[in-house]
């Protein structure tokens, strides 16, 4: 058993009462795959490092096509983008919606990666038919009424630790989605929000290896979302495999500068590609398979 949490940041949960996300009633690694259009097989966990790559925001065709054959020449498993996209700012680029998803149903046509892209709201699931892998991101990560219905939904979840919640949250918000029947859930630290400027988030490392302990559902690092900058992203991928993560989120835009969203902290193709050839090293010292 778990044993009594000795800090009182997790003495309201009682982890051990949770009967699907804790490893001591699951004590395998889970592991979530997709299958791609041809016969191969893209996973994460069990000893597989799965890495989704794709710019923060569908713009348009040609940029999310060019995009996707780039991530994956270089390595990547799965095509990520944006088309419902919560913004602080009201007037920033909200995303293409519905045509953003025709458009990443086409990236996938050509290149065969598996799809995750972000719902904000429960309406919108009759639109994700198409997409492998529905992503919640941090600002709905106790948005219950969201997670039961994609505990239905029989789709992979991939569920994205809120900025300001702690790691047992994380796990009792995984647990409303499995608790509906969904078993395919990942999960994704991406930082918290500390006193610390020089970062867009402070990511929280020793998380990794603490959820290993308690839970047997994969767990991937956003550093593109932890870092903020796009200089800093390689070395906090590197971090995140070295402590154990079963795979990586990261942005990538074949043009930052000129990006709608998040082009400060988006790698350019050439970045990304260098960083999957370090990464390849990393995966085997970690007796992890790309």
């Amino acid at each position: 058993m778990l044993g009594k949490e000795k800090h009182s940041a997790c003495t309201e949960f009682n982890l051990e009462a949770l009967k699907k996300v804790i490893r001591v009633f699951h004590p395998e690694d889970s592991v979530v795959s997709i299958q791609g259009t041809g016969h191969e097989i893209h996973a994460i966990g069990g000893g597989m490092l799965g890495i989704i790559a794709g710019p923060c925001a569908v713009e348009n065709e040609q940029q999310i096509i060019n995009i996707a054959k780039t991530v994956k020449a270089a390595g990547a498993s799965f095509l990520r983008g944006g088309v419902f996209k919560l913004r602080t700012n009201p007037y920033s680029f909200q995303g293409m919606g519905i045509e953003g998803i025709k458009l990443l149903a086409a990236a996938k046509k050509e290149t065969g990666l598996p799809l995750v892209s972000e719902i904000t709201e429960i309406k919108q699931l009759e639109y994700f038919n198409g997409i492998d892998i529905i992503q919640v991101g941090a600002r709905n990560m106790q948005n219950f009424s969201l997670l039961k219905e994609l505990g239905k939904c029989g789709k992979p979840v991939l569920l994205k630790r809120s900025l300001a919640s702690t790691a047992a949250e994380l796990l009792m918000a995984a647990e409303y989605i499995m608790d509906e029947g969904n078993v395919n859930v990942i999960l994704c630290e991406r930082g918290l929000r500390t006193f610390e400027t020089f970062s867009r988030s402070t990511l929280d490392i020793a998380a990794i290896p603490w959820l290993k302990q308690r839970t047997h559902l994969p767990i991937i690092v956003d550093p593109s979302h932890a870092a903020g900058d796009a200089a800093l992203v390689p070395a906090v991928a590197k971090a995140a495999i070295a402590a154990g993560a079963d795979g990586l989120m990261l942005e990538v835009h074949n043009d930052p500068e000129h990006a709608l969203c998040d082009g400060e902290q988006s790698l350019t193709p050439d970045t990304f590609s260098d960083l999957m050839t370090d990464l390849k090293k990393y995966a085997e010292l970690e007796k992890k398979r790309l």
